[in-house]
């Protein structure tokens, strides 16, 4: 499974699904988050944090700090590239210290402004703002690891298959 994908038709199925990717994830990790403003990228980072024993309230969105840093058993690496420049300027973040931290979660909002410097087996989530509570999440596995863990998300939440198409 390569493609998966999810609707959440309110803030309690969200945070189903931070539960199950919470669940599902490796020791060291990195998801590339992908969406327009607002659309619930902090927002799925602060429930898939609750998920792993971070306090929720501590998560905030990293855009003027660029990453934060969560402590716990599997700490959470919080990249925001919405304000880089360019590749380049992500890279001088040493972001392949924390991407290779074990163990660790590496989550990187606005990814597509610098996916040539992420690892290529990664776990991409576009997420589709359908209403105010409404999310459509779409998975996109990038290598055999990654697939492994959508397989478990997918089994945890419930569904093998994806349950809608993209509108």
């Amino acid at each position: 499974m390569n493609d998966w994908h999810y609707r959440a038709a309110d803030e309690a199925a969200t945070a189903r699904l931070a539960d199950a990717l919470a669940a599902a994830l490796p020791e060291s990790a990195v998801i590339a988050l992908d969406g327009p403003l607002g659309a619930g990228k902090t927002r799925l980072v602060q429930l898939l944090a609750a998920a792993a024993g971070i306090d929720p309230s501590t998560v905030t969105s990293p855009t003027f700090v660029l990453v934060q840093q969560y402590p716990a058993a599997r700490p959470i690496f919080h990249f925001d590239a919405y304000r880089l420049r360019d590749a380049d300027e992500f890279r001088e973040l040493g972001p392949e210290e924390y991407f290779n931290h074990e163990p660790g979660w590496s989550l990187v909002e606005w990814a597509e402004r610098v996916a040539e410097c992420l690892p290529l087996d990664r776990l991409a989530v576009r997420i589709v703002p359908e209403g105010p509570s409404q999310r459509l999440f779409v998975f996109t596995a990038g290598g055999p690891r990654s697939a492994a863990t959508l397989r478990a998300i997918s089994e945890r939440i419930g569904m093998t298959s994806p349950p809608c198409p993209i509108e």
